[in-house]
């Protein structure tokens, strides 16, 4: 058992690099494995054709608008950065006629709270939104600078997704009999890992997708700046329960509101709550399910946990592995005498 324990540790230790292709590889088999079937059925059970075809439509649906939507979001973020740099945006005077327009109670509050001279909330709103755009630009700088190594683990990626579709059910067949576990407890891992990675896909990412594309399409419409740049943002903060996207659009709608633009602000308050804040609540548990959903405050802390830890694999991982905490204690906790 020792000599199992370190040999397999240190065969994870020197996989850890391909950590990111490695997970979303397996992300890709799972997610796609139904239609894999209809394709082996259609291919006349040719398994390596079917896994073929079947990552042909990863390609088109999933893969190749990544790319686009990521190219297009590095050059936003630039144009950003550099209207920032150049005064063509000037968030200070923007601010400055938002908290002119603020109702008594509001500047009251703000009084409370420290921020009442308009020089101090502004210096810290300012220096908020100059970061944030310069880690934008920042960052697409950098994904530039390392495209060779993103399309190295794009194709790692791609060439572990073919084995895990075409491989898949042979290799949780493996791993199930390798665990020293009773029959009963590893039927529910497994079963509780699928359903959660599974869930994490379809239901987070799928409903921070949509509420991003509303979200820029919507300040599309309004024509506020960089759309595509606070779609995303919306996207990724639609993951925090409760508040979520609603961080973005909500004072962009009192910005408009304060700045006279009333029916503009208006217009976007009503969409943003009867549009972009109901689809959480009805794409969520239509894609999820009630009875496999964890906790809203277990899975943000996860969720946050998980970026914080492993970066943008932290969104699949971070979910997962709380969930296999949760199982495993469950497990411990059944097996107890009572």
């Amino acid at each position: 058992m020792v000599l199992l324990a370190a040999v397999s540790l240190a065969f994870a230790a020197m996989l850890w690099p391909f950590q990111g292709p490695l997970l979303w590889s397996l992300v890709i088999g799972l997610m796609f494995a139904p239609l894999f079937r209809r394709v082996m059925t259609a291919t006349g059970q040719r398994r390596s054709l079917a896994a073929l075809l079947t990552l042909g439509v990863v390609l088109l649906v999933v893969i190749l608008p990544l790319v686009l939507l990521s190219a297009a979001l590095a050059g936003e973020a630039g144009l950003a950065y550099d209207k920032l740099q150049s005064g063509e945006w000037k968030p200070a005077a923007y601010l400055h006629g938002l908290y002119n327009n603020l109702p008594p109670d509001a500047v009251a509050l703000l009084g409370r709270i420290g921020l009442g001279k308009f020089s101090l909330l502004q210096a810290k709103l300012v220096d908020g939104v100059s970061q944030g755009a310069q880690f934008m630009a920042t960052q697409a700088l950098s994904l530039g600078q390392n495209a060779f190594k993103f399309i190295a683990s794009l194709f790692i990626t791609l060439y572990l997704a073919f084995f895990m579709i075409r491989d898949g059910d042979s290799l949780a067949r493996t791993l199930r009999h390798a665990l020293p576990l009773a029959p009963e407890h590893k039927r529910e891992l497994f079963a509780k890992f699928a359903t959660v990675l599974r869930a994490t896909v379809k239901g987070h990412l799928l409903v921070a997708a949509v509420q991003g594309s509303l979200g820029a399409l919507a300040f599309w419409a309004l024509d506020i700046g960089a759309p595509l740049l606070w779609g995303v943002l919306m996207a990724f903060l639609s993951l925090l329960p409760l508040v979520g996207s609603a961080l973005v659009w909500l004072p962009a709608a009192l910005y408009l509101l304060g700045t006279g633009s009333v029916w503009q602000g208006l217009a976007l308050l009503g969409y943003g709550v009867l549009v972009i804040g109901l689809v959480d609540n009805l794409l969520r548990p239509l894609l999820i399910g009630k009875d496999t959903r964890m906790p809203d405050y277990l899975v943000m802390i996860s969720t946050l946990g998980g970026i914080a830890v492993f970066g943008i694999n932290g969104l699949i991982l971070g979910p997962a592995l709380a969930a296999m905490f949760l199982a495993v204690w469950h497990i411990d906790m059944a097996s107890r005498p009572s």
